[in-house]
């Protein structure tokens, strides 16, 4: 049955049985749904009148904390309700034939982190983190897959923003999208529009994270645990007088500064030093597809992080955690409140998240010398498509992440 398209946020103005065991040893070394713009209705839920809460983490991951929010979903819903929605998949969702926007299958997101500071304009913006969220139709665990920033993508044609289409570093669509007032929600628009035509996976949801306000949601958790795999200094961030500060800034005070290095090992890293980690790929051994791994660790950490010290359960550090949310995250669920979709996915945890990678974690190359997609990577895709990821990871070992 199709929907109005008001379901939809405007603009301003769940397949494979298999399961991946939770503990992976490491290896060695509007645009509508379907045809015709249609969307299939989601089912309302008769679920109790409880919840547990999730934290959407990397851009509103939701995967639960295990430990439950006595409440209505009215009352999570008031708590989400400062998190903005858009329509950020417009015709790249799931038509009728791929399941449409149902939560009774596997849900597959679309996370976008951008690095938006204020000195910059708001269409000059690219999506160097992009990140498939795939969740079989078990429910029971989630996986992460990140797509390297400088994939060479054929981008369509894209009208909002009067982009003709062209070949470009994949990283560029958001850019592209993002002309002439489309503004994030072109932005992610084009982005969503150019991986379903590379890959054929289409959404049921996406979201944007903005760095700048993530840091605030990790100091709302008060710190996350994060194993530094390789030293590096830092591209970004410097220190004067101790106190860490963007190069620019620096400079700016006229007095001595040194970089910030991330050493070797394992600790509790505040907001600012986790994300500035996580966003490092000059000085790592395979560039951007160790920066890959390393966010994928921070989202994990994250999601342990909300499941410890009764911070779901605790109303101010929910509060807290929340308004954070708030500034960092832009969401697209399908027109389905927030709540439904948390509960939807309560059976979920932080050690249920799986983290893979593309290309075997390294360049890959075709005949231009460009960055492109591999065999193994194009299977991986079709196994998400087709709710068959569990089995594919079983029979190649070698996609699991080698972060801790």
């Amino acid at each position: 049955m199709s929907v109005q398209t008001s379901r939809r946020p405007q603009s301003p103005a769940p397949g494979s049985s298999g399961r991946v065991p939770p503990v992976i040893p490491t290896q060695p070394g509007s645009g509508g749904r379907g045809p015709g713009g249609g969307k299939k209705k989601r089912t309302k839920r008769k679920d109790p009148l409880w919840a547990k809460l999730t934290l959407v983490l990397g851009a509103v991951l939701m995967v639960t904390s295990g430990v439950a929010i006595v409440g209505s979903k009215a009352v999570i819903g008031q708590a989400t309700d400062n998190i903005a929605q858009r329509n950020l998949l417009g015709g790249a969702g799931k038509s009728e034939a791929e399941g449409g926007n149902s939560l009774e299958g596997p849900i597959d997101m679309l996370l976008l982190g951008v690095d938006a500071r204020e000195r910059w304009a708001a269409d000059d913006v690219r999506s160097d983190t992009i990140i498939i969220l795939h969740i079989p139709a078990s429910h029971d665990q989630a996986y992460l897959i990140s797509i390297p920033r400088d994939t060479e993508a054929r981008i369509p044609a894209f009208e909002k923003s009067g982009y003709k289409g062209g070949t470009d570093k994949i990283n560029a669509a958001f850019f592209h999208g993002a002309q002439n007032g489309g503004g994030w929600e072109g932005g992610a628009q084009l982005m969503a529009k150019t991986i379903k035509s590379m890959t054929g996976i289409g959404f049921d949801g996406a979201a944007i994270i903005n760095f700048g306000g993530f840091k605030s949601v990790i100091d709302a958790l008060g710190s996350v645990r994060i194993c530094v795999s390789h030293e590096v200094k830092s591209h970004h961030m410097s220190y004067v007088d101790g106190k860490p500060m963007w190069n620019a800034d620096a400079k700016k005070t006229g007095k001595p500064y040194k970089a910030v290095v991330h050493k070797k090992g394992c600790r509790e890293m505040q907001g600012w030093e986790a994300l500035d980690y996580s966003r490092q790929r000059y000085g790592l051994p395979n560039s951007d597809y160790d920066r890959q791994q390393n966010q994928q660790q921070l989202i994990k950490a994250m999601a342990k992080k909300a499941t410890e010290g009764g911070m779901l359960t605790n109303p101010i550090k929910l509060n807290s955690l929340m308004k954070a949310a708030g500034k960092a995250f832009v969401l697209d669920t399908g027109g389905v409140p927030i709540a439904d979709f948390i509960f939807t996915l309560k059976n979920l945890n932080g050690n249920d998240l799986v983290t893979l990678r593309t290309n075997g974690g390294t360049f890959a190359g075709n005949s231009n010398g460009r960055e492109t997609f591999n065999e193994t990577t194009m299977d991986m895709f079709q196994a998400v498509k087709n709710d068959k990821l569990a089995d594919f990871v079983v029979s190649n070992p070698d996609v699991l992440s080698t972060r801790k």
